[in-house]
């Protein structure tokens, strides 16, 4: 066993870390503060390749592994849990879909926008009636004269306010269950089609959450991602691929959280002595360095095995799982050694907390995941 990566993969870790340090991390606070969307931030990101990092050079991105663009993911999210999630939401959900469903012409017309960050990537899955039971979609897609007129909405929806396009799941075969869902892609100015951005969320408040509203709206038949009635089974593919994305970033988060509070550690002192000299500092500190490595070596295996062809759902639903139950302990951790000054939001570790939470809901709620890895064991 080869754990070793390659160069190309350390030269991106170490582009997209000194990048995230030098122009990320200083903004992190007031991005956490206004709750201003990155914009800036992910147009230098383009410029870099990241945007398009695993998406092939021939339609726009830079050709790179999955395991490249998980190890970029931790270091931007490391720097800024916001960024972080705007980041994978615009690769794993926004760019997939398209990249491996969709035909030569959507490919060639939707994914060079996505790359050099012209538009934004979003997916709209979530609706009010259809969360963990992503199988019970409302939203409805009839065929019409050539073209798809859609009705219903969406919740919880990544990116949409600064998305020129983005692949929507809707009922296209009322009575055919999950097989009756198709994946399409809509243009945010289709008339009909609305998108509001006003959730008051505990964290994450740089990431743009919207509500989508289909009225009529009306797409050419063309528009359909790959074959109808494989939108589920589709969609379940591309959240493997985000669940590994998810166990990223909560490396990068819990990377954050040990970095403050090792530095914290050795420099409080109390009782004559920095608190990082006493056990009990050590033993926390300790224990989220092997977790943050463990969850990191989980990440890199699903990635590893899914860039070279290997059946690797069942460890993408590890590296999700564990990366982000982790990072939220690490997060509380970090807070406990910070003691009363981890309570106010002079320092960041509060941010972090808030911003971890997430990773436990997101693209499979804990409790989802766990049932996905029972049912792998025969239950």
């Amino acid at each position: 066993m080869d754990f070793k990566l390659t160069e190309d993969q350390q030269l991106i870790r170490d582009t997209a870390r000194d990048f995230a340090q030098r122009e990320i991390a200083p903004q992190a606070e007031e991005i956490d503060r206004s709750g201003a969307f990155p914009l800036d931030i992910l147009r230098q990101m383009a410029g870099l390749g990241l945007m398009g990092l695993p998406i092939a050079e021939e339609y726009g991105g830079a050709g790179g592994d999955y395991t490249s663009y998980c190890l970029a993911l931790e270091e931007i999210t490391r720097a800024c849990g916001s960024t972080g999630l705007t980041y994978e939401a615009h690769v794993s959900l926004g760019c997939m879909p398209i990249y491996y469903y969709g035909t030569e012409e959507q490919k060639q017309e939707y994914l060079p926008l996505l790359c050099s960050g012209e538009s934004i990537g979003s997916f709209g899955l979530t609706e009010p009636e259809a969360g963990s039971d992503a199988g019970g979609t409302k939203t409805t897609a009839v065929l019409e004269d050539g073209e798809w007129v859609i009705n219903g909405s969406k919740c919880f929806i990544t990116n949409a306010s600064y998305a020129k396009f983005l692949t929507i799941t809707a009922v296209t075969d009322r009575d055919k269950g999950t097989r009756g869902i198709s994946d399409i892609i809509v243009p945010t100015e289709s008339p009909g089609f609305t998108v509001r951005a006003g959730y008051e969320k505990l964290g994450l408040h740089g990431s743009n959450t919207t509500e989508l509203f289909f009225d009529g709206v009306r797409v050419p038949e063309k528009n359909l991602v790959g074959v109808r009635g494989e939108g589920y089974k589709q969609f379940l593919v591309v959240l493997d691929g985000g669940r590994i994305a998810i166990g990223a970033m909560g490396v990068g988060i819990a990377q954050a959280c040990l970095d403050a509070a090792l530095k914290y550690a050795k420099e409080r002192c109390q009782f004559g002595r920095p608190i990082g000299k006493f056990q009990a500092i050590q033993f926390k500190l300790a224990d989220m360095a092997m977790n943050i490595e463990l969850a990191r070596n989980m990440y890199l295996k699903a990635a590893w095995l899914k860039d070279t062809g290997q059946p690797y759902s069942l460890e993408a639903n590890y590296a999700k799982l564990f990366g982000s139950e982790m990072a939220t302990k690490a997060a509380l951790e970090a807070i406990q050694i910070h003691g009363g000054y981890g309570y106010i939001n002079e320092f960041p570790v509060g941010r972090y907390l808030r911003d971890s939470k997430l990773l436990e809901i997101g693209e499979g709620t804990s409790e989802v995941i766990r049932l996905v890895i029972a049912r792998r064991l025969g239950l």
